[in-house]
């Protein structure tokens, strides 16, 4: 399945999961609250976690069964606690911007807006349990616990200046892979999947989500605003370690790498000021390659497991989507 098609499927399939989370925050009293909700939830992305929720269910069951409605309650759940984290990350970033237009806290301010991503993160936890029960509850309690761990993690990072690449996997591995591996495991333990498959399935989210994040650092020094929606050079200004720079680090010679540690050490202005040198340095020590590289070699780990499941076109789809991850531009 090539990127178009998988693209165009992803759009076709996501306004169900739009319409569903419509008729679930119909019953918000606020207007604020559910103007902030809204803008937060529909003011673009591709739903992905929630179609990996579908797709990993349909991959044991297919359509077989009549709890359709339950398995897609369970699916967007993965997309309010997405949405929950990209509302506090863009107040505890004081972001202006996020794919192109003005941030919920730059609009209604900061209060109302952690507000907003608390009252998702409790329905989400409220649809889990009336859906999967004590376990898709704790799948759920499991991935926000590592999500806010994760960001505790890279500011005592950002602050330590630790750029250990272990130290980069446990925040990446929280912040992004946490919440993909469960919205892949959710599916397959609604459609009573095996453990083995559950497993299969977890290894699958956890390595895309981490493949994902490398690529997005990558993005961040070499891809076109225009199409990802926002400025380059952000996490080097936010002092936020990504593994091409961390990489560089390893491999730059001394009076190169003296000049990273100065450009790391100096304030958010001269970070700026400094981002195609740091740019250049990076690639000179094939940062952007051998991040690329580590990326593929996540994802084929991550696809080895999928033989305990019958081929068809939702396996096509999975693949299909860790080729996505390592090619995407936005």
């Amino acid at each position: 399945m090539d990127n178009q098609e998988l693209m165009s499927f992803f759009r076709e399939a996501s306004s169900g999961v739009d319409r569903a989370m419509r008729a679930d925050l119909a019953s918000v009293e606020s207007s604020l609250l559910g103007e902030v909700l809204f803008y937060g939830i529909f003011n673009g992305g591709k739903r992905i976690r929630p179609q990996l929720t579908l797709i990993c269910a349909a991959l044991v069951a297919g359509d077989r069964g009549s709890n359709r409605q339950g398995i897609l309650d369970l699916a967007i759940v993965f997309e309010y606690l997405h949405a929950a984290s990209l509302l506090h990350d863009d107040v505890i970033d004081h972001a202006e911007q996020r794919r192109g237009k003005k941030t919920a806290n730059s609009i209604w301010g900061i209060s109302p807006v952690i507000l907003a991503g608390d009252y998702l993160l409790s329905r989400a936890m409220s649809l889990a349990c009336a859906v999967g029960g004590g376990e898709a509850m704790a799948l759920v309690g499991r991935a926000t616990e590592a999500m806010v761990e994760a960001e505790f993690l890279q500011a005592r990072t950002a602050e330590e200046k630790n750029y250990s690449e272990k130290n980069y996997y446990k925040i990446v591995a929280g912040k992004t892979g946490a919440l993909i591996a469960a919205a892949c495991e959710a599916g397959v333990y609604i459609a009573a999947g095996s453990q083995e498959q559950r497993a299969a399935i977890k290894l699958y989210g956890e390595n895309l989500g981490l493949a994902f994040q490398i690529v997005d650092d990558i993005l961040d020094y070499q891809g076109d605003p225009v199409r990802t929606g926002k400025a380059v050079g952000n996490d080097l200004v936010e002092g936020k370690m990504t593994l091409p720079l961390i990489h560089a680090l390893r491999s730059a010679g001394s009076e190169d790498l003296a000049v990273l540690e100065e450009v790391l050490a100096a304030d958010a202005g001269e970070k700026k000021d400094r981002f195609p040198e740091v740019k250049t340095l990076i690639d000179k020590y094939d940062g952007f390659g051998s991040a690329r590289r580590e990326a593929g070699e996540l994802v084929a780990t991550g696809l080895t497991g999928l033989h305990c499941f019958g081929e068809g076109r939702e396996l096509q789809i999975l693949r299909g989507l860790a080729a996505y991850v390592l090619s995407r531009d936005k």
